[in-house]
């Protein structure tokens, strides 16, 4: 029977003689050569797990945290787990013009990638509510006392140190916050109620808190958190991960010898309060826009990473608010027609049987106004249309192009690649009455606002008293005191009261200050995103604890640069790794066939001295 011998560069004694008969033998090998052999076979093997099979089961893991991080963000119901030692906290206090409320956020350990920001959530308590807390009234009330203020604010910060671990209290900052009330004070007031927070908080609580911590922000800042609380919320900050998701060409400011960056498209937000009405989008670098109108910012952890650098358009205006428009038509209503019965001898408005015919208000609603110790009364037509057209002068347009509202610049806004996310009072007019929140219609909208403007005040509050309208829909932004001589809780229907001016109010405001196009469709009006009330407070510590990552990101550099040191750490280092056993594996190959030579040399000396010995010479050892 035939045999087949096989020798790879190893020495002449190692080889393999296969038998057609019966499984492979070994011949003329040692237990050595055996384990040898073994290990060079698994060594192979171990190479193609770790550069093939890890590497991918990794990419799939990251993968998949990349979806559980942004799936967590979308259900982030659960208690936060106080005793977990990587779980960092954050307290922003938000000080307005009728209450303060203070909110504790969390986060966990930065995972080292600068590029990545951190991945703030609200923190849940036990029961897996928010905690939040509010009191009243807003901290302005103070401006006279500054002395209590400290007094004032202490069950906040200590309902706060009751949820963060103590363990923690140090590491943890603190930001107090104000705004609409007080930026209305003087400076010296504003001055003394911070001074009184910066000197007595530290004395009584641990908190990370500097003299930076504490001040008065402007209407533009708390647009800008506002701004990035929703992006941020949306995931409009991390890298691109899906084909199908929209995104924006992006010159960064002062990177012109950079090309452009391909990241997601942001949204931009709408908001109405009582008082004022706030745009915020992002704008492209070939933009000129004004100082005052513009934020540009880094919310990355290294000021020389540029792909986190923003520039946002924002647009604040006072007295455009739902309330403040309310007020300021009916003051224009009572002057213009005091002014019209003087001139022409009427009596309009100053009776119950000759009252001033409003379409504004529902039909056949019956209201007053009162000033100066005159009352003017009202009786609502309900036309939809001649209330848009009658409140169109308080715009304050001009005939310039690219303005908004009081004649403000606006930069132009790519309607057919742009989002926007409409909140408080574009919300409340949209759903509170109307119940079609959520995607917004102009054509669906005007026809329900219609629809219930022409419908009698009787029949509106019945509906209300049958509970056909939200809850709260009565009790919304009262802040604004209104002309109706009634005290909140004796006038339970002032939403659905005043829900047909602010209907028209918001649909102006939309589309003829801002130059909405009526057929515009990516305008959504929202009070919750994925559940979750966004408020500029997440946007304000997420911009104001962006360098807090650099100390995780140092650390986690100092451990790749030893990772060699550690098990299994080749799987992030496998390049270095598969170099490291090549040049391993190629020394045993040059070692055997060294040996393979050597063992050659000696062959061919045995096999001379014996040709010398059968022809009876001595050899050359002997002879010597």
């Amino acid at each position: 029977m035939g045999r087949i011998g096989i020798s790879c560069l190893f020495p002449a004694s190692w080889h393999f003689s296969i038998s057609p008969v019966g499984c492979p033998r070994i011949l003329n090998t040692n237990l050595r050569q055996i384990i040898v052999i073994s290990v060079l076979a698994a060594a192979a093997s171990l190479l193609y797990f770790s550069v093939v099979i890890i590497r991918n089961k990794y990419g799939r893991l990251s993968r998949d945290k990349k979806f559980q991080r942004y799936l967590a963000r979308v259900t982030d119901i659960e208690a936060t787990d106080t005793n977990n030692p990587n779980v960092n906290y954050g307290v922003v206090v938000d000080c307005g013009s009728s209450g303060s409320r203070i909110f504790v956020y969390c986060w966990p350990r930065h995972n080292g990638n600068p590029h990545d920001l951190l991945d703030i959530r609200q923190m849940r308590d036990k029961n897996r509510k928010p905690v939040v807390m509010k009191i009243k009234p807003g901290i302005s009330e103070f401006a006279t006392s500054p002395e209590k203020v400290s007094d004032y604010i202490s069950p906040l910060l200590n309902f706060a140190a009751e949820h963060v671990p103590r363990t923690k209290h140090k590491e943890t900052p603190l930001y107090i916050l104000c705004t609409a009330g007080m930026r209305i004070l003087p400076e010296s007031q504003q001055k003394a109620i911070l001074e009184d927070l910066l000197t007595d908080i530290p004395v009584h609580f641990d908190f990370l808190f500097s003299d930076s911590h504490a001040e008065v922000i402007s209407g533009k800042q708390e647009g800008v958190y506002a701004w990035i609380g929703i992006n941020f919320v949306l995931g409009r900050f991390e890298h691109i991960e899906d084909d199908e998701e929209a995104v924006v060409e992006v010159n960064i400011p002062g990177s012109e010898s950079r090309e452009a960056i391909l990241r997601k498209r942001t949204a931009g937000i709408l908001d109405m309060g009582g008082v004022s009405t706030q745009i915020a989008y992002e704008v492209p670098k070939t933009e000129e826009v004004a100082k005052n109108l513009l934020a540009e910012f880094n919310l990355g952890c290294d000021v020389h990473q540029t792909e986190h650098v923003y520039r946002v358009y924002v647009a604040t205006f006072l007295g455009f608010g739902g309330n403040a428009a309310r007020q300021r038509y009916e003051d224009r209503i009572f002057a213009n027609t005091v002014q019209k019965n003087r001139l022409l001898g009427k009596q309009t408005g100053l009776a119950p049987d000759t009252p001033y015919l409003d379409p504004c208000l529902p039909l056949d609603i019956k209201d007053e106004i009162q000033q100066n110790g005159q009352t003017m009364y009202l009786r609502g037509t309900g036309d939809f249309d001649l209330c848009r057209e009658t409140i169109q002068p308080f715009m304050n347009k001009t005939n310039e192009t690219q303005t908004s509202l009081n004649g403000v610049y606006q930069p132009p806004i790519h309607f057919q690649n742009s989002e926007f996310y409409g909140f408080s009072e574009f919300y409340y007019c949209t759903e509170d009455v109307l119940r079609m929140g959520g995607d917004y219609n102009a054509a669906t909208f005007t026809k329900a606002a219609k629809d219930y403007c022409a419908t009698k005040w009787s029949i509106l509050r019945e509906r209300f008293d049958r509970g056909l309208y939200a809850s709260h829909a009565d009790l919304h932004r009262l802040k604004v005191p209104l002309s109706v001589p009634c005290l909140l809780k004796s006038c339970p229907d002032l939403r659905v009261r005043y829900q047909c001016f602010k209907s028209a109010w918001m649909f102006e405001v939309f589309h003829r200050g801002f130059s909405f196009p009526v057929n515009y469709k990516n305008l959504k009006t929202a009070l919750q995103v994925y559940d979750k009330e966004v408020q500029w407070t997440l946007g304000a510590i997420l911009y104001r604890t962006r360098f807090l990552p650099l100390r995780d990101i140092q650390q986690e550099t100092f451990r790749a640069s030893h990772a060699h040191w550690r098990g299994f750490s080749f799987v992030y280092n496998h390049y270095l790794f598969s170099g490291c056993f090549l040049v391993v594996l190629l020394s045993i190959l040059l070692y055997l066939l060294r040996l393979r030579r050597i063992h050659r040399r000696t062959l061919r000396g045995a096999s001379t001295t014996t040709l010398w010995l059968e022809e009876g010479l001595p050899s050359q050892k002997m002879a010597a």
